[in-house]
């Protein structure tokens, strides 16, 4: 849990942590200063470096500018990354690429989802082509095949379309992707289109990919705004859990329960209530950057 150094006293008492403690059980605090809480955006993206027999982690750390330069500042989020490493004690690479992590989707083998959207613009990579932005995920990531969804994302989605919203792996064999059963919300084509862009490359990806849809709820306004739903913001935690995002739309909710209890093998789901955690525009995947075994 990151938490900035003014504020590490009221975490300890929350927590019930010894009154010197930095960690109490399975729980342990990163003093860190922050701009905004959404970690997976600019916390580092962790991989393996090396031959199998001597590979060790490392930490990418891309560049950030919250999300295009939206919400100055973001200095904090930006060297946050350093500190996890340095917490953590792995060796840092830093990239020339402005990336958030909810931007790319991999199935933690050779192949890499993303929207050209939130990466190829003049707001995050000025001069930088596909081709080039291609060039350094597969330098920094090991990746072999990337594929570039371009149908759009959410309304009231203001990262320009991260995959982690629209497309998700459940497992190298089966992506779920969101969709909209709703003909009249002005998502249902643009999800359609990604729908029908996965399915293409389905076909001719080895090994084969099974894509299976997932709906969004019914839209939802808060203060007037449409709040960005979707079930492909869950969690996975191993293989064992599967925290999965709900909004309150008990059909809606059970529906994407079903679908992942199927997909999720043994993993058990465990729905968490997102509908004031949306407000601030992410769900669970955004809000945490997980670190492998």
């Amino acid at each position: 849990m990151l938490v900035p150094p003014a504020q590490v006293d009221a975490a300890r008492s929350a927590l019930q942590f010894d009154s010197n403690s930095l960690s109490r059980g399975k729980i342990e605090l990163v003093v860190a200063e922050t701009n905004d809480s959404w970690v997976r955006d600019y916390g580092p993206t962790f991989v393996f470096d090396g031959e199998p027999t001597s590979r060790k982690m490392v930490g990418i750390d891309w560049r950030y500018n919250a999300w295009g330069g939206k919400y100055p500042p973001w200095d904090a989020d930006d060297a946050a990354a350093s500190a996890i490493c340095d917490h953590v004690g792995i060796n840092r690479i830093r990239s020339s690429l402005c990336l958030e992590g909810g931007a790319i989707e991999t199935d933690g083998k050779s192949r890499l989802m993303t929207t050209p959207e939130c990466v190829v613009t003049n707001t995050r990579n000025p001069g930088w082509s596909r081709e080039q932005v291609a060039s350094e995920l597969h330098t920094q990531l090991g990746v072999t095949e990337i594929v570039w969804l371009s149908g759009g994302g959410l309304v009231g989605d203001d990262t320009d379309g991260h995959i982690d919203q629209l497309a998700r792996f459940v497992d190298p064999e089966n992506i779920v992707v969101a969709v909209s059963d709703d003909a009249e919300d002005p998502n249902h084509e643009p999800l359609e289109d990604n729908y029908r862009q996965l399915r293409r490359w389905s076909d001719a990806t080895e090994p084969n990919v099974e894509i299976h849809r997932l709906p969004i709820p019914l839209a939802r306004e808060i203060n007037g705004q449409r709040v960005p739903e979707s079930y492909c913001n869950f969690l996975m935690l191993g293989r064992d859990r599967l925290l999965l995002p709900t909004f309150g739309q008990k059909e809606s909710d059970d529906r994407a329960i079903g679908i992942l209890s199927d997909l999720a093998h043994d993993a058990s789901i465990e729905p968490i209530d997102c509908r004031d955690l949306v407000w601030g525009l992410g769900a669970l995947h955004c809000a945490s950057r997980d670190q492998p075994v």
